[in-house]
């Protein structure tokens, strides 16, 4: 398997991302990669070249860089050169942690969508209490959906969850404002009567206040409303970890307290953690592409490549493109 990886890409790029890519050649059997990149900046880091190459280039997209625009002026770019490695049959599978809105524009102009599929979702894997996450999707591919975006989105996210998170027969809900059918607006209405027809285990709507409980294993909505609840999430995350540190700091007794319950207290942290789900899946494209979080660690590269491993190994893109043409297939049958 060969995966290219944007090395330029993301906070702390390129050392987090080339010790990641490195812990996972040490773990994952049969795997190369491909560091796309400034060839003198990544072999400062690069310890162990063993099933590593790289493609040397200095030009990179900004997180300032308008993402159309970026994708077809820099050429020469780490993110666009990662892109056709896996449009020109070099690479499975490419991940990045740059500029999101580029590695769409990439995705779509560059790497291509799965015929029948409209629109790409972005999509990541969130924490629930139970430990096991739930896959949400968009979380900010498309702002604006329609209603057949989103049954496309249910099916492509319960493939991932079935064949990826081997959880079976995943249950799919409908973010909407209450769990009663027929609410919330034109859009989520259709949305529903079109899921209830579609071949998933669809649960119906969900309200946001019962994500992180595991209410559904595939959460679905718009770009809009689904970056809306990401960032919540992971607000709400951060400052309650900062409360319960502030509250722990605050005296000799809570210190000592906070001695005691350290290893509890990482535990919950680990699970609030994004480094542990990897990144999140532009679903739809013709191969694998995942978009790790700008702020990754070596950790998270190293779970985002063995996520995008289990993506390629499980023949997710396959799958949709079987599924999407199956359902075009009954339809025309129909009509």
């Amino acid at each position: 398997m060969k995966i290219a990886i944007d090395a330029m890409g993301g906070d702390h790029a390129p050392k987090e991302i080339v010790l990641g890519a490195m812990d996972a050649i040490k773990q994952i059997d049969n795997l190369h990669i491909t560091l796309v990149g400034n060839e003198e900046e990544i072999k400062e880091h690069l310890t162990d070249s063993e099933r590593i190459s790289i493609i040397h280039t200095d030009e990179m997209i900004t997180g300032e860089d308008e993402p159309v625009r970026a994708v077809r002026r820099k050429k020469n770019s780490s993110l666009v050169k990662m892109a056709e490695e896996v449009k020109e049959k070099r690479a499975d599978a490419c991940i990045s942690a740059g500029n999101t809105g580029a590695l769409m524009s990439a995705g779509l102009f560059v790497v291509g969508r799965i015929p029948g599929i409209d629109r790409p979702a972005l999509s990541p894997t969130l924490p629930t209490i139970d430990g096991k996450g739930f896959v949400m999707l968009d979380v900010g591919a498309n702002v604006d959906a329609k209603p057949n975006h989103l049954v496309q989105y249910a099916i492509m996210g319960s493939i991932y969850a079935e064949q990826v998170r081997a959880i079976k027969n995943p249950r799919v809900g409908l973010l909407n404002i209450g769990t009663e059918d027929g609410k919330g607006t034109e859009l989520t209405k259709k949305a529903f009567e079109l899921m209830k027809k579609a071949p998933i285990n669809f649960i119906g709507n969900v309200e946001a206040r019962d994500l992180l409980e595991g209410v559904a294993d595939v959460v679905v909505t718009d770009g809009f409303s689904g970056n809306i609840a990401l960032k919540t999430i992971e607000g709400t995350a951060s400052v309650l970890f900062s409360m319960i540190k502030e509250t722990f700091m605050s005296s000799l007794k809570t210190k000592i307290a906070a001695g005691l319950i350290k290893g509890d207290l990482k535990g919950l942290k680990d699970k609030l953690d994004y480094s542990e789900y990897g990144g999140a899946g532009l679903f739809g494209l013709a191969a694998p592409v995942i978009k790790a979080h700008g702020s990754s660690n070596r950790r998270a590269i190293f779970n985002a490549i063995k996520q995008t491993c289990h993506m390629v190994d499980n023949h997710v893109t396959e799958t949709i493109k079987d599924t999407v043409e199956s359902m075009q297939s009954t339809e025309e049958e129909n009509e």
